[in-house]
Formats: structure tokens, sequence, C-alpha cells
């Protein structure tokens, strides 16, 4: 008798289960699928990968760089989704549903639209997957997929080690994307991390990243923390262990961690080669209303003068459209950024994602335009979804685009470039300069009017 028999027999399946994971793209541009040139590995899927079982069968794909495999070899594909993805995620499930095989859903607009996602998949994760995944298992192996996956207590994060097996071969970028901590002090009223991660911020086993860095293989590492300095003890162990890699790294912090000077130092010496820093706006009004009225605005230019002199270049970003910005505000902050020869600058409009404090009021005084923009046929990539004080939406969404072609002009770049203490300091900073202004000026003009989704699944 075979194997095959005795299985079945004995009421077990011989075949393993198989689970696609897919990080969806974003949209059309003409009739292209876009990608930027600068793809970075979805640390999400490498994650969920490590934390699934030996005995399955675990595949992923990335929407925005391969086609998916659409068969019903899979019994299940599970989603990981931000807002702007939403659409092309549904699509995505729309169509396995076709096929008879069942999708979950998780992330940041999951956890905020959990009712939207189930028009489309057969589950919905709300939570962090380190505290819900194994539950997802075990049904699936029963056979009892839930609706609804919610956990509201914050796993630990010691032990796990990402999968990065999944990323073979798939033309990401030459940087690895490594987590330390989760979760942010502040409470900014535009942001879903707070919403999302509640007060706690939590750290991994310092050994468990270094483990991981050594793993990669890499030196280019991109802290994808929301904070990477928000508990200053914390990340000084972190960065004095790290020094010995001789990394060159990049993440988001925070003006308020930059007061200590043994920080800055440690950051030099671990090989911090850029920040990215949220200034948000020039305007103190502003700053209360968003929920950082901590960031004292007449020290801006003293702080970037310390991060400069410490080799580091600076990626900034502002926010436009609160309501004490008038029309003047935005040449203003353009001289500013490029007085201060940034190297990277985001201008970008206010966004009103689901589940923010933002989202919550504008929606109650009825100002937005949308109240779900993500899925309206006529939103583009760039439009502005809610009416400002003092200019039209129209203008906000304009001048905010018009500011970025000004600042990655060729002009401008070479401009900025030339600043000795930081951007063309040292011959690697000079490169990566000169390709990230690069990739930065292209994916300005291929996602301005960006349409979301394929429309019906349709492939490019």
């Amino acid at each position: 008798m075979s194997e095959d028999s005795c299985n079945l027999m004995n009421g077990k399946n011989s075949k393993s289960l198989s689970i696609a994971l897919i990080r969806p793209g974003l949209g059309l541009k003409g009739r292209k699928k876009y990608a930027s040139l600068a793809c970075l590995e979805p640390l999400s899927l490498a994650i969920l990968a490590a934390l699934t079982p030996s005995d399955i069968d675990v595949v992923a794909f990335d929407d925005r760089i391969e086609d998916i495999d659409f068969s019903s070899s899979f019994d299940l594909v599970a989603i990981s989704v931000g807002t702007f993805q939403a659409r092309r995620a549904y699509e995505i499930c729309d169509k396995f549903k076709s096929l008879g095989v069942k999708t979950i859903v998780g992330g940041f607009h999951a956890a905020f639209c959990g009712d939207e996602v189930l028009e489309h998949a057969a589950s919905v994760a709300k939570g962090e997957a380190e505290a819900l995944w194994a539950e997802v298992i075990t049904d699936l192996r029963n056979g009892q997929l839930k609706k609804v996956y919610e956990v509201s207590n914050r796993p630990s994060l010691s032990g796990l080690l990402p999968d990065r097996t999944i990323f073979k071969n798939k033309g990401y970028m030459p940087m690895s994307v490594i987590q330390f901590g989760r979760g942010c002090p502040h409470s900014c009223d535009f942001c879903c991390i707070k919403a999302y991660y509640g007060n706690s911020c939590r750290h991994r086993l310092i050994d468990d990243v270094i483990l991981e860095i050594k793993s990669t293989g890499r030196k280019w590492i991109f802290f994808t923390d929301d904070n990477l300095l928000s508990n200053k003890q914390k990340a000084k162990e972190f960065l004095k262990a790290i020094i010995p890699l001789r990394l060159k790294w990049t993440s988001q912090v925070s003006l308020a961690c930059l007061d200590d000077n043994e920080l800055l130092k440690l950051m030099k010496e671990s090989g911090c080669q850029c920040i990215v820093i949220g200034f948000e706006s020039l305007n103190p009004d502003n700053m209360k209303q968003m929920g950082k009225g901590w960031s004292d605005v007449t020290l801006y230019r003293k702080k970037i003068a310390k991060i400069r002199n410490m080799g580091i270049m600076i990626y900034g970003t502002f926010v436009f459209g609160y309501d004490s910005d008038s029309k003047d505000v935005f040449e203003k902050t353009l001289q500013f950024a490029m007085e201060e020869k940034f190297f990277l600058v985001n201008f970008n409009h206010l966004q009103p994602y689901p589940g923010t404090p933002l989202y919550e009021r504008l929606k109650r005084k009825k100002e937005l335009i949308f109240d779900k923009w993500w899925l309206e046929d006529n939103y583009r990539f760039g439009d502005v979804c809610f009416e400002p004080s003092k200019m039209t939406a129209v203008e906000l969404a304009n001048t905010c685009h018009s500011l970025r072609c000004q600042f990655y002009s060729w002009p401008s770049i070479f401009k900025r470039l030339w600043e000795f203490k930081s951007n063309c300091k040292s011959l690697s900073n000079l490169f990566v300069f000169l390709i990230i202004s690069y990739i930065s000026r292209q994916d300005i003009y291929r996602k301005h009017r960006l349409e979301l989704g394929l429309h019906g699944g349709r492939e490019s």
C-alpha cells in the first residue's frame, strides 16, 4: 500500500498546506504599473514567513515588481496593506475569491477599516502578527477560519528572526530593512502609529537585532523604526553594540532626541549616514495643532547644524494644509530647505488616514471631500481630499507638486550637493546623494496623478 493511501486511511492529507504572502502595488500611471526604482524588502512578509510553521509551504509576491500567481493552489493568501494600497488589495482579494481561494488582510488599514476589508476578504487581522498568526494557522489547519482576528495585547518582540529567503532573486535595493523597536511616544494628529500601537514603545533584544543584521550579509541598513531614538538609554546601548559592524544606516528620528550630544556622537560612530526628521512646519501654531508643540521651530537651524557637523545627511519632511497655512508658507519652506541644503525633502499636504485624529476631526467637521478617498474612482495620487482653510484643495495639491519639482530640479540637486560637511563629505555620501536624488526626481513625475489600483484586476 502506498504512503499516500496510508495517510488517507489514517485521516491525513498528504498535501502540505500552501500560503501566499502578498505586498500589493500602488496603481497605474497611464497603462503601466507603478514601481519605484528603489524598492525595499517588505519586512512584514518576512515576519509572517518566519512565524509560519516549517511544514507549510510559503511563497511571497511583491505586486510592485512581479506578477502574482493567481491560481487555486493556495490554501490561504495573506495580504499586508496600507491605505494607499487598499484598492489594489481588494482587487487581489476579489480575484482569488473568484477562484475559491480564501484571503486574510492585515496591516494598518485593516485595523481601522475591518468591515470594509470583509467586503472582499474572508478574514481580517487586527493587530500585530506575532500575537495572532499562530491562531490563524491553527484555524487554517482545521478548516475553520474566523472572519475577524483581533488582539489588543502587545506581543514580545524577542526571539524572532524574519525569514528573508522569500526575497531571493526579487531585485530589491541592496539595503536591508531591520526593526529595533515599535511605537512612538508622540501623538501627531495626522499619524496612525499612535492609534495602532497605543502608548507602547517596545524594543527587540539587541542581540537578536545584531544576529539579524549579520544574517543579511549587508552593510547598508534601513532601521524601519517609527522613532529609532525614542528611548535614549536603549538607543545608546544599541548604537554602542552596532559600532563594530561598520554599518551605513538610515532611520527616522525625532528632533526631541537630538539635544543629547552623547547620542549624536554614538550615531556618527555607529555609521549613521542619513536621518529622516519630521520638521513638519515653520509655523508654531501649526505645530501645536498637529500635536508637536514640544518642537521649537526657532531651534531648527541650530539642531540642523549639530547634525551636519557629525557628517550626517538630513531627509526633512514638511506638511501643508493646517489652518494657519496661507499661500506664503510654501516659498518660505522651500527657501528654508534650500538654505539648509537638505539631502532629501518631502513636501506633503495633509493626508487624512483612517484611524487618525486628523481624519476623525475632518470627518466630524464635514471637511472631507471624499470620506473614503482611497476607493474613489476620480482620486489620483497627490490629490487633496479635504478643504483647507486659506486655499482650495487644488491649489494645495498643485503647489506641493510644484515645490517637489523645484527642489528636485537639476540645478537644485547640484546646488545642494556642495555641502561639504555632510552631502559630499565622503565618496559614500556623494554616491548616495546622487543616486537617491535621481530616483526621487523620477518618482515625483512617475507617481503624480497616478490611479490607485489596476481597476478590476487588469494586469499590466
